[in-house]
This record gives C-alpha cells, sequence and structure tokens, in this order.
C-alpha cells in the first residue's frame, strides 16, 4: 500500500531564480520523510545528506559531476542483467505514459507494481532471490493496452515477460547444471559453461601483477563458431559505448574540480580505462584510487563486484558517489590503524597469515548518489579493490555508509520485529541498548578488516572456488568481525561501549541466519543469494557443532514458536572462531571441494516448517523485506560566467517519477546489445 508522505517543504524547496541562493539546511532526523512507498515485498526509503551543505563550492561541484558520471551508467546494468531488460522496461514505460484506459483496475495496478519492479531490480529478476517475478495483470490485458497505446509488441517479448519457464532465473549457482545456459543474465552470449571456462584460462594472466581478464568484458560465440571478446568501453567499437561516453564526458567535467593532485590522477586514469577499456590502466587506476586518502570526496564507478556473473569474474556496472564523515571516521581509523594487532591474533592457520597489513585505510561516509548495482538496494558497506595482489601490496579502502544505515534504522523504529521474534525481554533490552551501533561496528569489521584478512597460498587463483567464490568470501569477512566482535580489544580502543555490546550481535546474526531471513525467500525454495547463503552457513554451522549436551546455542520452542537460545556467548565465540579457521583456510588453498561442501551442507536448503512459521510470523508485521533508496536531486546553480556557484539538493522526487526521469535523461543504449 502506498503512504502518503508529508514533506518539509520550507527545508526542500529549490531556489531557482536567485544567484545568490540561501544556504539549505540537511533535514531534521526527527521529522524527515524516510518512507516512501511500499509494494510486492519491497519498501522504498529516502536518505539524507547531512553535511553537503557545508562542503565548499568546489567540492559541491565534483559531487554533481561525479554524480552525472553515475547515472549515465544504468542502462549498463539493465542489459548486463538480461538481454531484454531494456526493451522491457521501455515498453512498460511505453504504456505507463501513453495507457488511457481505466488506471483503477486491478490489472492496471499490477502492471503498475511490475514496472515498479523491474526499476527496482535492474531488471526482470528478483534483486536477491534471482528468480523471474511475473506480472501481476492477465496477458490478454497486456497486449490489448499494447494495442491502445499504439505499442507494438512481439509473442517473443510477451513470452519473456508472463512465461515463468523462460529465463526463469537471472543467475544459476546449482550444482552440476551448466551456470551459463541455465542463467538468464547477459554476460555471455552463445557459449556453454565449458567453453567460457576454457577461454578464461588460455587467456588467464599469471604475472606477478596480473590483469582482471573478462572484468570488462563479454564473451560471445560469432557466426563461425569462434569465440569472440567484446570489451566494454567508450571507442566506437567498444560495447556500452553509447553510455560510456557520456560517464566519459562527466568525469572530464569532475576532473576540473579535483581536491588535490592524487584525486586529479585517480579521475584521469579512470577517463583513460574507460576510453579504452585497457586492463593495464584499469590497474593503475585502483592502485591511484587506493592511494588517494587525503581527499574528502570519493566515488566508486564501474565494472566491480562480480555476483551478477555465474562464473564471478565480469564485474557489474556500480557507482556511488560520496564524502567523508569526519566524526564517524574516528572509529574506523582506530580499526585500521590496529589491522595488524587483528591479523596477528586472529584464530586462523599462521601461514594464512598476512606478514605485512598495507594500506589498510578505513572511514564511515556519507553517500550522496546511488547508481547501477548499487540503486535503488545498495549494499552499507564496501571494501575494495577486489584484486588480492593489490590488497596485498597496497592496501585497500573500506567504508561504511553512514547516512543508509541511519535511513535504514529510522525506518525501522517500532515496527515490532523484536516483541516477535527476539527471545525474551533479556535479548530486546541489550538490542535496544546496543543494536544500532554494534551493526555498524560489525559492518566496520567486515568490510574494514574482514576482507582485507589473510593471503592466498603462492600459485592459488582468486577463481579457485568458482561458483561459490562470493559465498566463501562473504562467510570469512562476516566470520573475522563476528570474532573480534567479543574481543576486549574493542573496549579497550573505545569502539565498544563495554562487553556486553557484542550479545546484541551475536544474537541478531544467529536469529536472522538461520531463521529471520527467511522471510525473504518463497516458500518451497532455497536460498541462492551470495550473501543470505553466508549468513545460513555460518548460523547452521555453529548450530550443528554446538555441544550435545550443553549447548552453546541453540533453537528452541516457545508457547508454539521457535526462537534462537544462546547459553554460552563465549562458547559462540570459540564456535565462530573455529569456522573462520576453516573458511580461511579454504580460502588459502584454493580447495574447492570442501568449500563447495560447506555450502551444499549449510548455506543452500531451506527447513520448510521452520521457513512456513517464519513467514506466518512476519506477516502480521507488515514489513517489507527487501528496502531499497530514492536519490536526491541535485540542482547547479550557475553565474553569470556559466561556473558553478552553489548546488541545490531537493529530496521531494518521487520513486516513479525519479526512474521515469532517469529513462528519460540517461538512457543512450539500443535495446538488446549483441
Amino acid at each position: 500500500m502506498k503512504k502518503t508522505i508529508t514533506l518539509v517543504a520550507a527545508l526542500l524547496t529549490l531556489v531557482a531564480c536567485s544567484n545568490r541562493p540561501a544556504k539549505q539546511q540537511t533535514p531534521d532526523l526527527n521529522t524527515f520523510p524516510y518512507m516512501v512507498e511500499e509494494f510486492a515485498d519491497l519498501g522504498l526509503l529516502r536518505y539524507r545528506v547531512p553535511g553537503f551543505e557545508d562542503l565548499s563550492v568546489q567540492q559541491k561541484a565534483l559531487v554533481y559531476y561525479l554524480n552525472e558520471a553515475a547515472l549515465w551508467g544504468r542502462d549498463i546494468l539493465f542489459d548486463q542483467n538480461g538481454r531484454y531488460n531494456l526493451r522491457i522496461r521501455r515498453t512498460c514505460e511505453k504504456l505507463y505514459l501513453g495507457y488511457q484506459g481505466d488506471r483503477t483496475s486491478a490489472d492496471w495496478q499490477g502492471f503498475e507494481t511490475y514496472l515498479k519492479r523491474v526499476w527496482f531490480s535492474n531488471g526482470i529478476h528478483h534483486h536477491y532471490a534471482e528468480d523471474k517475478f511475473l506480472p501481476a495483470c492477465s496477458e490478454q490485458w497486456f497486449r490489448q493496452a499494447c494495442a491502445e497505446t499504439g505499442i507494438d509488441l512481439s509473442d517473443e517479448l510477451v513470452s519473456v515477460i508472463f512465461d515463468p519457464a523462460v529465463m526463469a532465473k537471472k543467475v544459476n549457482a546449482a550444482d552440476g547444471e551448466d551456470l551459463i545456459l541455465t542463467s538468464a543474465c547477459n554476460y555471455y552470449d552463445g557459449l556453454t559453461q565449458q567453453e567460457a571456462e576454457a577461454w578464461y584460462n588460455a587467456h588467464k594472466d599469471n604475472s606477478a601483477e596480473p590483469k582482471w581478464i573478462g572484468l570488462n568484458s563479454k564473451l560471445v560465440k560469432n557466426a563461425d563458431g569462434e569465440i569472440v571478446e567484446r570489451v566494454f568501453k567508450a571507442e566506437d567499437d567498444g560495447l556500452y559505448h553509447e553510455a560510456l561516453q557520456h560517464v566519459v564526458e562527466n568525469l572530464e567535467k569532475a576532473l576540473q574540480y579535483a581536491e588535490n593532485d592524487q584525486q586529479r590522477l585517480v579521475i584521469q586514469k579512470l577517463i583513460d580505462f574507460n576510453r579504452t577499456g585497457d586492463l593495464t590502466t584499469f590497474n593503475e587506476y585502483a592502485i591511484a584510487w587506493v592511494r588517494d586518502l587525503d581527499s574528502r570526496v570519493d566515488f566508486v564507478n564501474g565494472f566491480t563486484e562480480v555476483y551478477g556473473d555465474p562464473l564471478g569474474i565480469t564485474g557489474a556496472w556500480e557507482a556511488m558517489t560520496n564524502f567523508k564523515d569526519m566524526e564517524a571516521t574516528e572509529r574506523t581509523k582506530k580499526m585500521s590503524d590496529n589491522a595488524q594487532w587483528f591479523e596477528d591474533n586472529s584464530p586462523i592457520d599462521p601461514a594464512f597469515k598476512k606478514k605485512e597489513c598495507k594500506g589498510v585505510s578505513a572511514k564511515v561516509i556519507t553517500a550522496a548518489i546511488l547508481a547501477g548495482d548499487c540503486y535503488p538496494s545498495t549494499p552499507i558497506g564496501i571494501n575494495l579493490p577486489n584484486a588480492n595482489w593489490i590488497r596485498k601490496s597496497y592496501g585497500s579502502k573500506s567504508v561504511t555508509i553512514a547516512n543508509l544505515t541511519e535511513a535504514y534504522n529510522q525506518a525501522s523504529l517500532g515496527n515490532g520485529f523484536n516483541e516477535e521474534f527476539l527471545l525474551s525481554d533479556t535479548e530486546r533490552e541489550i538490542a535496544r541498548k546496543y543494536g544500532a551501533h554494534m551493526s555498524d561496528v560489525h559492518v566496520d569489521l567486515h568490510e574494514c578488516l574482514g576482507h582485507g584478512s589473510g593471503q592466498l597460498m603462492p600459485g592459488v587463483s582468486k577463481d579457485a572456488l568458482r561458483e561459490h567464490a562470493s559465498t566463501i568470501e562473504e562467510c570469512r569477512a562476516d566470520l573475522f568481525s563476528l570474532y573480534y566482535m567479543a574481543d576486549p580489544k574493542l573496549v579497550e580502543l573505545g569502539i565498544a561501549p563495554d562487553m556486553e555490546a557484542y550479545k546484541a550481535q551475536y544474537y541478531q546474526q544467529m536469529m536472522n541466519g538461520a531463521m529471520t531471513q527467511l522471510s525473504r525467500v518463497e516458500l518451497g525454495k532455497n536460498i541462492e543469494e551470495s550473501h543470505m547463503r553466508n549468513r545460513q552457513l555460518i548460523a547452521n554451522w555453529v548450530l550443528d557443532h554446538a555441544d550435545t549436551e550443553n549447548p552453546e546455542v541453540e533453537i528452541i520452542e516457545k508457547d508454539g514458536k521457535h526462537y534462537m537460545c544462546i547459553h554460552n556467548y563465549e562458547g559462540l565465540r570459540r564456535l565462530y572462531g573455529e569456522l573462520l579457521a576453516i573458511i580461511q583456510r579454504i580460502t588459502s588453498t584454493g580447495d574447492y571441494e570442501a568449500g563447495k561442501e560447506l555450502v551444499e551442507a549449510y548455506a543452500v536448503k531451506v527447513n520448510p516448517e521452520l521457513h512456513k512459521e517464519i513467514l506466518a510470523r512476519y506477516q502480521p508485521l507488515n514489513i517489507p523485506p527487501y528496502k531499497g533508496f530514492v536519490n536526491p536531486v541535485y540542482t547547479p546553480v550557475f553565474d553569470q560566467d556559466g561556473n558553478i556557484e552553489d548546488v541545490l539538493l531537493d529530496y521531494t522526487e518521487s520513486y516513479t517519477d525519479q526512474h521515469l526521469r532517469y529513462s528519460r535523461d540517461y538512457s543512450p543504449l539500443p535495446d538488446i546489445n549483441n
């Protein structure tokens, strides 16, 4: 059901006619309208951008053009997620804008929800579960409505939209199946999994500073049966060049406002990489980006995470512009300054520990714009770059996104979840007192130290764990964080307030991993998404390895409902440490079979009776299982000479209006890229 939002008009109105606009203030935390609307299993939130008004004019202009560069990549992700996605999105948008029939009918409302879901998922597959979702309108109505609106509609496109068996899963990770042929994502064309893996093996860079072969390309088989690599680049022969040329154009504008020489080098290297697609240039960009520690404004822009590729090689387009939260960054700085202590005291085999932790930097940021694979659903923490050799030799950047966690927390106040799922008032009080803060600490440890910890043994490939690599890596970072949350070192550093605080996150992880995250899974389905698999793997392994006579943790029944019960928090920490040692060994040695065994045993299958119970208990709460965001609108104010003298923020744009505007103003790609 849509929710009507009362806006804080005085704070959120654009000043249009003044050469010297009044300074805007960040909306108040207590009155800001976080929730925008709800539909299907989704809730849309706004997020504040506190501190933007205090940036210099130069920094605001830099943010503005980095935002523009981010938004121009939107079509790329739609196309990567499925070859028909752009055609479907545009067809539905034409129908939405042009339909003259009854907009109160059940068919129209079902169609409208479908379009909103397509926007949210950047395609026709659920952003988390990977399954194709279907319109809640009839095929007959859809055909007739398109005809009445003058929209040409092929039987092929109708089949892709309405037939549940056609392109059923975006990314298939099922063991024993051809992961390329059974996945609907658009990273390969005409190849089998065996052919793609053979091509990558033949072109692998085994040098000391290897290029990430396949990061920015699509493998296709031509008419002669030859495998051809289509590189993503702005040059006219590049795939996605229509969008990347606009990205480059706005990065060049951003370059004029760079804060310092190092940031200027970062932006220039990214421009060069986008123009040519050269992976050596990408390495130079990534190293320069890691070394840019003094700039207030920062960004992610380009082909980054590989979760969308069934083989875990090609990066999905994502972008985020941000600036440093100076006060909150002190917390993560304490972690990064002590990175070597955490590494040395990790419960893993000494052979797998880094002898020297280089360049570990961490900060808390304020997101200014979300785009691509970060929008509308977004991570709350990021750790990059992904290349292990760069991380080992030059370090990494880890960020926690404070204004997004604020929005999540504010939107969840008083929703009844803790009363329904936490065992007793004891757990509820711990959650109330420590939950929000320790959740942030968990993300900090996960991103800042977890992903950057440990090392691969000589000769072990980053691709060794194949389709299970993402699950195992997220599991490793989560376990590192969980193990150290209970360490007195956090209290000593002033990161945790006391030795009781970690219990909030321990309880939340076990409850969510084994139970409440099932609210996101359709009854009868297995868990597909890597982060969800990670969380269930940890919880189920711990439950399975708890002491049989005096369990550290168990699921108990109370008044006909099941709850997580932790008897021994210190013992639970020991179990987390044991699993971390196992996961690190698998990662460091590239033990594919052991990783596969763990994932299949603990991460995938769902207890059907418990699943049914969780869904039944969750339903009356009316809490959307998934949430995403609507971006603010940034409007530059120019002086008489055409120079930016301010950038104004507006939070009033609706979810629908935002996506229609993005499709109108930032959509250069053809319907289908081959």
